[in-house]
């Protein structure tokens, strides 16, 4: 069925609106663990009482160019000592190179303290395991890497500074060769081992990605001009993101991006991005399907949005994304879309329990959208999108539309409740596709009827 209301202003007060089979109650919880469960289990690192200060690892007259080997024997130093605290002071660091984690391990920056990256791509290499949009491979190492370690910290209120805005980020107009062929490697399971990218290859690096990590924190730092995702947390377990502010406006700098990962929280950060603040992933196609790791028992609280999108699920997200709380969330500007679920029939898999809960929004494109069918693409494996909770929602206006939902014909998007959720201005209140099951009480879009009028 296919239901499109483009009136310019709606109302719908106290109304239960049925599409399809109604006879569902919400949801079997009993599956999924509690907001409280989670938020029981992410406890953030402990660290012992060594303290590293990195002016002491300085060796020569080269630390006023290049800072990366007094970070590296700091590390060392701290997986030598059993772990301890790498103090950075106020100043600017150069880095010709990444700095690589060793667990049991903050690293502090104290406010002032700027890290800036070198643009130099050999500087990375040689290549790691991480992924590129959802697609595991080997390729340039992140600027700042953990590759299965735990118990791992970056705090402080100082910056890290890709420097990318004038170097990497011209790579996103070349690489698409690449970017295909890490998708066909992916979908032709090629061994990982043969999965080599790096040089002579355009896919960015990632800023910060830990990598098969658990026990993370990573509080109070600035992230700037990164060259592609700013925070990629890929099969982590136990992460706590707080207190983060984000000035990041190249192609791609999406803020935190969870993938294959669980009890995550993400609380009090202020997002300025030019793409997704929070993207919650699970891999893409037939490589997601298969590692079948879904990402779940995420909370996103007491955030800050601004930038293209705000909290987005998808579209990378083949093994599944369940148990999703996003709460007391507000926009400090424009944002393109606010409430975003994406996918298409090539990922498979199945978003569900997703809850959204007392968010404002300001002006944005698209106030809620759910798509099965991201950019028209895809065939064969069409998401299972349901139970899906949008509860004290308000949005100033929507240019475009205040609530879309586009299901797809062989497996409908169902289930989805709203309930006092206010849009005060859209141009189409609703664009309901291949959806069942849509219930809304105590919804208004457009502003508010009054009383009937009298007959003259």
């Amino acid at each position: 069925m296919r239901i499109i209301y483009s009136l310019k202003t709606i109302s719908l007060v106290l109304l239960i609106f049925f599409i399809g089979c109604t006879n569902q109650s919400h949801t079997d919880m009993n599956q999924f663990d509690s907001k409280e469960a989670i938020l029981a289990r992410i406890i953030p690192p402990v660290f012992n009482d060594k303290v590293f200060l990195i002016t002491a690892f300085v060796d020569g007259g080269d630390s006023a160019t290049n800072w990366k080997p007094a970070f590296d024997k700091a590390m060392a130093a701290s997986k030598t000592s059993g772990g301890g605290r790498i103090v950075v002071p106020p100043g600017d660091y150069f880095l010709d190179g990444p700095i690589h984690f060793v667990s049991n391990t903050e690293l502090h920056l104290a406010e002032g303290a700027v890290l800036k990256f070198s643009s130099e791509p050999s500087f990375y290499l040689p290549v790691v395991p991480t992924s590129w949009e959802g697609t595991l491979l080997y390729n340039y190492s992140p600027f700042i890497y953990a590759y299965q370690c735990e118990n791992i910290a970056i705090t402080g209120k100082g910056v890290i500074d890709g420097e990318a805005s004038e170097t990497w980020q011209k790579w996103r107009d070349i690489q698409r060769d690449d970017q295909l062929l890490s998708r066909k490697m992916n979908n032709e399971q090629v061994p990982g081992e043969e999965r080599i990218f790096g040089e002579g290859h355009y896919l960015r690096p990632h800023l910060v990605q830990f990598y098969d990590c658990k026990n993370i924190l990573i509080e109070d730092v600035k992230i700037e001009d990164s060259p592609f995702w700013c925070i990629h947390l890929l099969m982590c377990q136990n992460a706590t993101v707080r207190g983060v502010k984000f000035d990041a406006q190249n192609k791609n700098n999406d803020g935190i991006d969870p993938e294959y990962s669980e009890d995550i929280l993400i609380e009090n950060v202020v997002f300025n991005n030019a793409d997704d603040n929070v993207a919650i992933k699970a891999g893409r196609d037939l490589e997601g399907r298969t590692i079948g790791r879904s990402t779940k028992n995420i909370i996103v609280r007491n955030c800050k949005l601004l930038g293209l999108h705000g909290i987005v699920i998808g579209s990378e997200m083949a093994a599944g994304v369940h148990n999703v709380f996003v709460e007391n969330c507000e926009a400090i500007g424009y944002l393109k879309r606010g409430l975003y679920i994406k996918s298409n029939p090539d990922r498979g898999g199945e978003i569900s329990n997703i809850f959204f809960r007392n968010v404002k929004l300001d002006k944005v494109e698209d106030a809620f959208f759910i798509t099965s069918f991201y950019h028209k693409e895809g065939k064969g494996h069409v998401t299972h999108i349901h139970n899906v909770f949008v509860e004290d929602v308000y949005c100033r206006e929507a240019t475009a539309g205040g609530i879309v939902i586009h299901g797809f014909p062989e497996k409908k998007v169902h289930n989805i409740y709203f309930t006092n959720v206010t849009i005060e201005k859209a141009q189409i209140a609703f664009d309901l596709q291949e959806a069942r099951n849509i219930i809304m009480e105590d919804v208004s879009i457009g502003g508010q009827a009054g009383p009937p009028s009298w007959a003259q």
